[in-house]
């Protein structure tokens, strides 16, 4: 879809499926369906403000209930730093986490269950550690400009604004195969075509969001495995 980008479609979507090994849980499958879709000329917040429209289309009293819990989607949203919820919520620091290897643990454990309780969270400005395809933040460098939309202590969607530089773009690549070699000794081939096309995107943004997530929450389901037609234990 980026390559998309670099061939002047400025606003695309896609309905698609993905794979995870090794998910399975109450909220997690394997399987699972997104919808993902993109934007030219545009960064991070104007995805915000897709997500908050989004979702007052698809709940047109504004307000949903969940599990018991009355959640309203008037915009705006909460706007949360990652920073910030790391003070709020835990005795750490979002650096000191990534230092002692706990960000991941802390933010499943310590974070996600406060998040989207009485409106919409979104989560935002990440360490540049965790920026996966997003750009840093311009003046702060550390940061990454990615958020993660929450409903009711739910992840619903991760967002960027696209990193286009591709100089960058491939020592990140390099970094993350470096990674994988060393842990399984498998070696990575770059995705050349669109290191090549990453020069041409303009400034954009991406967003994926779970359906099946969506879905769970639309219909007040308890698991995602009343949301879906056949789990991966009935195939």
């Amino acid at each position: 879809m980026k390559r998309l980008l670099a061939a002047d479609y400025a606003r695309i979507f896609q309905l698609c499926h993905c794979w995870r090994a090794d998910e399975r849980g109450s909220r997690h499958l394997p399987e699972f369906t997104i919808l993902e879709w993109y934007r030219s000329h545009c960064d991070y917040r104007a995805l915000m403000s897709d997500c908050e429209s989004l979702l007052r289309r698809l709940a047109p009293h504004e307000k949903i209930s969940y599990q018991g819990q009355s959640i309203d989607l008037e915009p705006p949203f909460e706007r949360l730093s990652v920073t910030e919820a790391f003070t709020r919520y835990t005795d750490t620091t979002a650096r000191q986490a990534l230092k002692d290897d706990r960000f991941d643990e802390l933010i499943a454990l310590s974070i996600e269950p406060h998040l989207g309780l009485a409106r919409p969270t979104i989560l935002y400005d990440y360490p540049a550690e965790l920026a996966a395809l997003a750009r840093r933040k311009p003046g702060q460098p550390q940061l990454a400009e990615r958020f993660e939309l929450y409903i009711a202590g739910l992840e619903l969607a991760n967002a960027f604004s696209e990193l286009t530089d591709p100089q960058e773009q491939r020592q990140r690549f390099n970094a993350e195969a470096k990674i994988l070699a060393d842990k399984t000794g498998q070696t990575v081939q770059l995705p050349e075509p669109f290191l090549d096309d990453l020069q041409q995107i303009p400034p954009a943004a991406g967003i994926a969001l779970g359906i099946d997530r969506l879905v769970m929450l639309l219909t007040d389901a308890e698991s995602i495995e009343q949301v879906v037609a056949f789990t991966p234990e009935e195939l």
